[in-house]
């Protein structure tokens, strides 16, 4: 079954967004990602910024990268949800980290917070109504 028939498939909240709108969201928030965090590797690797404060953009991006494969590759909704979580979480801890630092890449981040707030409790609505 294609990815799109499954998840039109699942039990999903009222409010939830469309496929192409999830998508518009993302290809907004990507560059974004891509700036900031660039700009906080490359500041390490300079060693303008202490390695410690990459850690959580680190974990951020990584979870970030595995969330399509689990929800629609492995079709994994507890861990999809399990992921996502890791995705929120680290937001504020990178904000809180790079504050001191370089508060712009703080505040590039408030955008991202949101959406994935937003998209962590449709995560978990789905995982909670198709589990």
């Amino acid at each position: 079954m294609h990815w799109r028939e499954w998840y039109d498939g699942l039990i999903k909240p009222a409010w939830t967004p469309e496929p192409t709108t999830i998508a518009l969201i993302w290809q907004i928030l990507y560059p974004i990602i891509l700036v900031s965090f660039g700009y906080v590797f490359v500041q390490a690797i300079r060693r303008k910024l202490p390695w410690q404060v990459c850690i959580p953009f680190a974990i951020n991006l990584i979870a970030n990268i595995l969330f399509t494969p689990i929800q629609f590759g492995l079709r994994n909704l507890p861990l999809a949800a399990a992921d996502i979580l890791m995705v929120l979480i680290t937001i504020p801890v990178m904000m809180f980290f790079v504050w001191r630092h370089h508060r712009w890449v703080a505040w590039a981040q408030v955008p991202y917070l949101v959406w994935v707030s937003i998209a962590t409790a449709l995560q978990l609505s789905i995982t909670w109504w198709n589990s």
